[in-house]
């Protein structure tokens, strides 16, 4: 039973880790905008029969 509880710990370690990793990634890095443009060939808008 002691075994299962340190693995059940570890876990429980490792996804408060991911959690508190991704929190910190949606709340303190702010994403520089920035312009895109992509051509895209004219034969994609013709459907192939």
């Amino acid at each position: 039973m002691p075994s299962l509880l340190r693995l059940l710990t570890v876990i429980a370690v490792l996804a408060a880790a991911v959690y508190g990793s991704l929190y910190a990634l949606a709340h303190f890095v702010q994403p520089k905008p920035r312009e895109i443009s992509v051509t895209i060939p004219p034969d994609k808008f013709f459907k192939e029969r």
